[in-house]
């Protein structure tokens, strides 16, 4: 059975804009995998510490939601003032997002062991906690339940998103991809080829790195 390494991050509060509506604040139900892969970056210290393959699968998990107001900076020419207004902002409550990696596991322990910067996810302000183990994977199908996975599943469930993958270090490129997500959970049987002792389907994601945006991407 491959080994793997298990993180649970855990947040009261996240915020997820959906950069898909220029000027709205409108919020995802769950984290894109370019956000998950800065905050583990963030604990590596630096992309330049992070192998350009890295990949890992993860599942996420809200206990509630809610709208908050929030000041909004939008983007202006240099020189020219900008409007800045409150708008709402869609917040997650008491959230629990876990990530399984299946190499590097000794860097990656190490890193999450002594963080060299705080992890957030979402908003600046958004700081989150975690905690790791080693676990052993099997080989076979499981359950869906609270997954991100890509769309091109068979059998997936669950709404479809188009979330960030990757974003480039100047952030002038962005790959995206289509994702599932079902935020109350899906009990559909998926085989992504590796499941946990729980049934827990593990569905590897695509690299996040930004070494993976060629110049034409």
């Amino acid at each position: 059975m491959p080994p793997a390494l298990e993180i649970v991050f855990t947040a009261p509060i996240v915020s997820f804009r959906n950069p898909l509506y220029d000027g709205l604040q409108v919020g995802l139900p769950c984290p894109p995998p370019s956000t998950v892969g800065g905050a583990l970056a963030a604990a590596a210290g630096g992309w330049d510490h992070v192998p350009d393959t890295t990949r890992f699968a993860m599942t996420f998990h809200a206990a509630g939601f809610g709208t908050d107001l929030e000041t909004y900076h939008p983007l202006a020419n240099p020189g020219t003032p900008a409007n800045i207004t409150i708008k709402d902002r869609d917040f997650l409550a008491m959230t629990t997002l876990t990530v399984w990696l299946v190499t590097d596991l000794d860097r990656w322990q190490h890193a999450l062991r002594r963080p060299v910067w705080p992890m957030r996810l979402g908003r600046s302000q958004d700081l989150v906690a975690a905690r790791t183990r080693c676990v052993e994977l099997s080989t076979g199908p499981g359950t869906q339940g609270h997954a991100i996975v890509p769309d091109t599943l068979p059998h997936a469930a669950g709404t479809r998103f188009r979330l960030t993958t990757a974003v480039s270090i100047d952030r002038a490129r962005t790959r995206w991809g289509s994702y599932r997500y079902a935020a109350q959970g899906a009990a559909t049987d998926i085989d992504t080829g590796l499941v946990t002792d729980t049934g827990q389907a593990v569905a590897l994601l695509p690299p996040i790195h930004p070494a993976q945006l060629s110049a034409s991407a």
